[in-house]
């Protein structure tokens, strides 16, 4: 029979640890139950803040996988600075508790043979889509994090997709396995178990996964030294993370940020994804020979220096915030979209597309929404914090708006085309 005659080398593998099972995979699976649905939503809200209907989002087709799509508040403007954080911050806080719920199940992936009825084959997809999933989406989201492509694939297109991956296996297995882990963590008090130490630890009673050791060890640490240790480590990363979007004083902790702690002196000392270095940007185009552009009226209209500062000024904090999870606030100063669209000839467009001196790569245009484009916060900034944009900030003139990611806040802005729809 199959079970008879495992694969060379899996018979001789013991599992020791008197720790696991099916209470401490609970308690384990109970926090990433907590956590993972935040993560997932959240990132499918990212993918709808970047604009699908406009063809912005990354990646552009993906069939019956398409969200619906409706327009991206701009009220309240720290909402994707929230949304975002949430989801790189929680994701990367819960690697080890990932981590911590793998070695808790690893014998019930050696178990062999795999399957032994139609309920263990779906239990077994599942777990594999799972494990599979989350550990794809938490690789190569550090590595978008820190812009290391090793992978050689479009990032976008593959984090997407293995989120769907992972939503399905996540689903289907939280569906079979709730009933056993709601019993498992009634198995046990968790009062008592922070109260034992490790003299007094004992294994959990076999169980018929097979997460139980028959033969174990005896303890090196008590099952609260584990939850200690997971927990420490979930808050170390934190520390370690958070100031990246909470920012301020929280800065100075967060000694893994890919962009560093301190961005320079200034007006303009925060945080830079592209220079103008990166993006070809001609400086012989951003001085005096610069114009801006206001198209979709009854016929184009172009405006230098002068006649941009002749026109109402607006000064508004707003927060930007970026797909890597860092979001920073500054004091921004320039001329309402809403504004420049009535300059324009258009003052109630349906859209707007901004254009960059940038002329390669997905970074060149953005389109805007209505309700962004009418925001009164909404600017084409010229200041941030009194001082003028460094270049590298997208002098001459940026685009900010409240809630949109930081991506669409195109730099180095050469027109505006207000559109009817």
């Amino acid at each position: 029979m199959l079970e008879d005659h495992p694969p060379p080398g899996l018979s001789r593998i013991r599992w020791r640890s008197p720790l696991r099972g099916p209470w401490l995979t609970s308690v384990f699976a109970s926090a990433l139950l907590v956590v993972l649905p935040i993560v997932i939503v959240t990132g499918l809200l990212s993918y709808i803040a970047y604009g699908p209907k406009f063809g912005q989002a990354i990646p552009f087709d993906v069939g019956w996988l398409k969200l619906p799509s409706f327009d991206w508040p701009s009220h309240p403007s720290w909402l994707y600075r929230l949304t975002q954080g949430l989801h790189v911050g929680l994701g990367l806080i819960m690697i080890p508790l990932v981590l911590a719920k793998l070695w808790s199940v690893i014998p019930r992936l050696f178990t062999w043979p795999p399957a032994r009825s139609l309920a263990s084959v779906l239990e077994r997809i599942s777990l594999l889509m799972i494990v599979g999933g989350v550990l794809f989406e938490i690789v190569t989201g550090v590595l978008n994090i820190q812009y290391d492509y090793i992978f050689g694939f479009s990032f976008y297109t593959a984090h997407y997709f293995g989120a769907w991956v992972f939503i399905a296996g996540f689903v289907s297995h939280v569906a079979i396995k709730l009933p056993k882990m709601i019993r498992s963590l009634r198995s046990r008090s968790l009062v008592a178990e922070l109260r034992t130490t490790r003299a007094d630890t004992v294994p959990e009673s076999l169980d018929e996964d097979g997460l139980v050791a028959p033969d174990p060890d005896p303890p090196t640490l008590s099952r609260r030294g584990v939850l200690a240790v997971v927990g420490g480590g979930a808050v170390l990363v934190a520390v370690l993370t958070a100031g990246q979007t909470i920012g301020g004083w929280t800065r100075q902790f967060a000694i893994l940020l890919p962009r560093g702690r301190s961005y320079g002196d200034g007006p303009n000392d925060f945080q830079i994804n592209r220079t103008a270095a990166s993006a070809r940007i001609d400086p012989a185009l951003t001085g005096d020979r610069w114009r801006l552009q206001l198209l979709g009226g009854p016929q184009p209209v172009v405006l230098d220096r002068a006649a941009l500062a002749a026109m109402p000024q607006h000064t508004v904090k707003l927060p930007i915030a970026c797909v890597e999870g860092w979001s920073t606030v500054e004091t921004w100063t320039g001329v309402r979209l809403a504004d420049l669209a009535a300059a324009a000839g258009r003052p109630t467009p349906g859209s707007a597309v901004v254009s960059s001196l940038e002329r390669f790569g997905a970074f060149n245009h953005a389109r805007l929404q209505r309700n962004q484009v009418l925001n009164p916060d909404a600017l084409l900034a010229f200041r941030v914090n009194g001082a003028d944009l460094s270049l590298d900030h997208g002098y001459p003139a940026r685009i900010i708006v409240p809630a949109l990611p930081g991506v669409h806040c195109t730099k180095w802005v050469a027109s505006i085309e207000f559109r009817e729809v």
